[in-house]
C-alpha cells in the first residue's frame, strides 16, 4: 500500500479532530495502491465498483472517474487526488472475506 487516508490513524492529519468529534472513525476510507488502481478493482470479488459509497455491501470507486471526472488534472494535482487513489465503503460483508479480497487482490498488483 502506497499510502492509506483514514481519519482513525494516528498519522492522520485530522486524526485528534476526529476523535474528538466522533464516536470511531466510521467504514470509509480512501488509499492508494502501489500499481494501477483500474487493475486492483477489476481483480476484487466482493466490492462493486460504483459512482456512489453508499449502501449496505462493500463499495469500492476511483474519484478520478467518478466525482472528480470533471476536475483538472492540475487541480487534482494540488488537492492530493492521484489516479491511483481509490475510496472504499466497507459493508456488511464478513470482514475475513473481505480481508480475503483485498489481500489477494492487491498481492497481485
Amino acid at each position: 500500500m502506497a499510502h492509506v487516508r483514514y481519519p482513525g490513524l494516528p498519522d492522520h492529519p485530522q486524526h485528534a479532530r476526529a476523535r474528538r468529534l466522533f464516536n470511531g472513525c466510521g467504514g470509509v476510507l480512501a488509499f492508494e495502491p502501489r500499481a494501477d488502481a483500474r487493475a486492483l478493482l477489476d481483480r476484487l470479488s466482493l466490492a462493486a465498483n460504483a459512482p456512489s459509497l453508499g449502501g449496505v455491501e462493500t463499495l469500492i470507486t476511483r474519484p478520478v472517474t467518478s466525482s472528480h471526472r470533471g476536475v483538472s488534472t492540475a487541480d487534482r494535482a494540488r488537492i492530493g487526488l492521484t489516479d491511483r487513489l481509490v475510496r472504499v465503503s466497507v459493508g456488511i460483508e464478513a470482514f475475513e472475506d473481505l480481508r480475503d479480497d483485498f489481500d489477494r487482490a492487491l498481492a497481485t498488483a
